[in-house]
């Protein structure tokens, strides 16, 4: 491997891991850890040790992404499955909080698998970002499939919901999907309904690359505040999308009704206004109770997906 692919690779790695370690730090986001803020059972400190801990699949999967750009591999022999499988069972090995960033891993290693092939192939634009992540979350297999519900199984992610088909809580399952040979992607297109992390997929990253990142870069132009600019990032994506987490651990009209709290609280300021400060404040202790069924965790999921795609687009606090 030349100079230029392990430059690419470290860079990948970097960028993914620093947007990992700004999102778990920013505060306060309601309901959320972060540097000011624990839950009895896992904390901020178990956050940071599952950034680095993933730093390895990262790797692997940017590399896998340039060895489809030299032409070495096809789409289909990424294995964004088995890497996933790999940073999941990091993310557990390397700290006692359980799962802290399962949704944060599905999101990073594509991307990371589509930077390593944009990077070695075209030029570093996040449209030819976009176009190779598509190709990419497109060509995955059954065997990709089986991995990621591995990799949900193997951290013991909560509020999955059910399906009648392919469901991850079912032992069947891993048989269904080889005798359907049906895809992680055609997977994820069935849970894209209750599920923001595999609308994602779904829909070419939308949230992503439409939401999130154009507003964290307006955020950071306007105030010059990284930790502001990654809380307004989190509460703009709640107020658009109520966290389907939430969701699926309650029921849908309590995650609106928080998404409407968000909004009001955005309305007044946000974090630049002693209102918008009271206002998620208030939310924050409301999101907190309960036995964490209010935490908007898959907002800090998408959040950090557009923090990765500032960060490999020349971000840097």
């Amino acid at each position: 491997m030349d100079l230029n692919s392990t430059n690419i690779i470290e860079y990948v790695s970097g960028c993914s891991q620093l947007a990992l370690l700004l999102e778990s730090s920013a505060y306060p986001k309601p309901g959320n850890i972060h540097r000011t803020a624990d839950f009895e059972d896992t904390k901020y400190e178990h956050f940071l040790a599952s950034s680095i801990a993933v730093g390895q699949a990262i790797r692997e999967a940017t590399k896998q992404g340039m060895l489809v750009a030299s032409g070495d591999i096809d789409y289909k022999q990424i294995e964004l499955g088995r890497i996933i499988y790999k940073a999941t069972s990091s993310m557990m090995q390397w700290q006692h909080g359980g799962n802290t960033i399962l949704g944060s891993i599905l999101l990073l290693v594509p991307i990371s698998a589509a930077a390593g092939l944009t990077w070695l192939k075209t030029s570093k634009s996040v449209n030819n970002l976009k176009s190779s992540l598509s190709k990419i979350t497109h060509s995955t297999t059954p065997e990709d499939a089986i991995f990621v519900y591995d990799a949900i199984k193997l951290s013991d992610a909560g509020g999955l919901g059910s399906s009648d088909r392919f469901d991850v809580t079912k032992e069947n399952s891993r048989r269904e999907i080889l005798n359907s040979s049906i895809s992680l992607f055609e997977i994820f297109q069935i849970s894209s309904d209750y599920d923001a992390i595999s609308s994602e997929w779904a829909n070419d990253f939308k949230i992503t690359f439409q939401i999130g990142y154009p507003y964290f870069l307006n955020q950071i132009q306007e105030h010059h505040n990284c930790n502001t600019a990654i809380v307004h990032t989190f509460l703009k994506i709640l107020s658009m999308f109520p966290d389907t987490l939430i969701a699926r651990k309650t029921d849908s009209v309590r995650a609106q009704e928080i998404s409407t709290a968000v909004s009001k609280a955005l309305e007044v300021g946000g974090m630049t206004s002693e209102l918008g400060r009271e206002k998620l404040a208030a939310l924050d202790i409301r999101l907190r109770t309960g036995g964490h069924r209010l935490n908007p965790g898959t907002t800090a999921d998408l959040t950090c997906s557009s923090l990765t795609i500032a960060t490999l687009n020349g971000y840097r606090p």
